[in-house]
């Protein structure tokens, strides 16, 4: 009879238990009937570690780096980009039991947090308090705030506060030789030589492991009109936005836009009636402003879209009745699962472009798609007053790798010489490597590796992905 010889996954696992029988451990078993997330390979290393503090995940990452078993960072698992993914022989590292929220200075406005608290849990704290995050996105219920500094996420607020790296004031992370790096610092200026944290937000898990982050808070403003506006091009949708920016009764809280293609086929998925939209109308912008009162902002609202309307192009418009109302004109932007649905292996992307560039982007990337393969359409959508956009290709099907550079140079060129970035908020991770070694600078790709190799010589932070190695 021979013997079945134990996986890389449960040789791991049993090193891991004799050598921390008080640490949460996962095995094979445990992760095989668990969701995913975002991408089914994230529990292929079969192995998961739940410290509860630094210095547990410490101790695991100097074990790791003795045993010469590469670590995976996860939080919420939403990364659309497979920058979590893990394979056999190799450690998973979740945050998920540092979730809790470690101090609230309401009167400074800043909040101490630990990695794993989910985005949404701190936002529903913060708001007994008068207070909020300065950065929103849709998957704020399962997005961590480690995950979303390793990403350096943007979202719905990164044209008026920027992304996530405008928001951290201190971080504290574990470093691939085990030792912690703490900066928690709570105050905004800070002139003492080169800010080292920075390597670390954005790194997507390559520099460091986050276990706790200080965050800059914001005045949560929850008297709100929200409207969806047709318009002829973006050029007029910024024209529209700037104005509701120089209102000093307003408070823009969001500006997003969907080209035509995205919002009639949004709204046909949401049973959303859309007999009111110009049939000439090439985009639809939801906006969303705040003031002293809800009935004070939508009068407001009303009379800034009366005031503009000829000058701004408004095609047609509607303003939210009702809370309900809002949160529908919400969904048809950020509940864009369908995409998924209808066109299961759809290429996505986002990238990111100086504001007043998107409609000659758009109309040149739908040109070079077009030319490549007229069957190919597109979804456009994004957050119209940082410029950026979330692109899925439809009617492509299985691709062969041809059709994906195909693609990829369509969405691509160009990007760079306006001004823009190939990627916007998503990071790199698996999906963009290509990329990365394609469409970014090479003195930059050297630096960003030279970092690499003096921080994680033996490349077990987040191997094979981000193309830091």
């Amino acid at each position: 009879m021979t013997l079945a010889m134990p996986s890389p996954a449960e040789t791991l696992f049993e090193t891991l238990k004799a050598a921390f029988p008080e640490t949460i451990l996962q095995g094979p078993e445990d992760l095989a009937g668990r969701a995913p997330g975002e991408h089914p390979d994230n529990f292929a290393g079969g192995v998961m570690a739940l410290p509860a503090s630094t210095e547990e995940a410490a101790a695991l990452i100097r074990f790791a780096r003795e045993n010469r078993a590469p670590v995976v960072a996860q939080g919420g698992r939403t990364g659309l980009v497979g920058g979590g993914i893990s394979r056999a022989g190799e450690l998973i590292l979740s945050t998920a039991r540092l979730n809790r929220i470690e101090a609230i200075h309401a009167e400074e406005r800043t909040v101490t947090v630990g990695a794993g608290v989910a985005l949404e849990a701190l936002q529903q704290a913060l708001h007994p308090l008068g207070l909020t995050t300065g950065i929103d996105l849709a998957s704020r219920g399962t997005a961590t705030i480690g995950g979303m500094v390793s990403t350096n996420a943007g979202g719905i607020l990164a044209f008026r506060n920027g992304v996530m790296r405008h928001q951290v004031l201190g971080l504290e992370a574990v470093l691939p030789d085990g030792s912690v790096f703490s900066d928690l610092t709570r105050v905004i200026k800070v002139s003492a030589g080169p800010d080292l944290k920075h390597l670390i937000i954005g790194g997507e898990g390559a520099f460091g492991f986050v276990t706790r982050v200080v965050l800059k808070l914001e005045t949560r403003n929850p008297e709100r009109a929200t409207a969806l506006i047709g318009l002829p091009s973006a050029g007029h949708a910024l024209r529209l936005t700037g104005a509701l920016q120089a209102r000093p009764a307003l408070q823009l809280e969001g500006a997003e836009l969907m080209w035509a293609h995205y919002f009639h086929d949004s709204a046909k998925n949401h049973g959303f009636d859309t007999g009111w939209l110009a049939p000439d109308t090439t985009a639809v912008l939801l906006t969303e402003v705040s003031g002293e009162s809800t009935e004070q902002a939508m009068e407001a609202l009303e009379a800034v879209l009366a005031d503009l309307w000829e000058e701004a192009g408004i095609t047609s418009g509607l303003v939210a009745q009702s809370l309900t109302q809002a949160r529908k004109f919400w969904q048809l932007r950020e509940e864009a699962g369908f995409i998924y649905r209808e066109h299961p292996d759809a290429p996505s992307f986002d990238v990111s472009l100086p504001p007043g560039s998107l409609d000659r982007y758009v109309a040149d990337f739908r040109a070079r798609l077009k030319a490549a393969n007229p069957v190919w359409d597109a979804y456009v959508y994004g957050h119209m007053a940082d410029g950026n956009l979330h692109i899925s290709i439809t009617h492509v099907g299985h691709a062969s790798e041809t059709d994906k550079l195909a693609i990829e140079a369509a969405v691509y060129d160009g990007v760079r010489d306006l001004g823009g970035s190939f990627s916007a908020e998503h990071g790199i991770g698996t999906e963009k490597r290509h990329a990365w070694l394609t469409y970014t600078d090479p003195v930059k790709r050297n630096l960003a590796q030279a970092v690499k190799r003096a921080l994680d010589p033996d490349g077990l932070f987040n191997r094979g992905k981000v193309p830091f190695a």
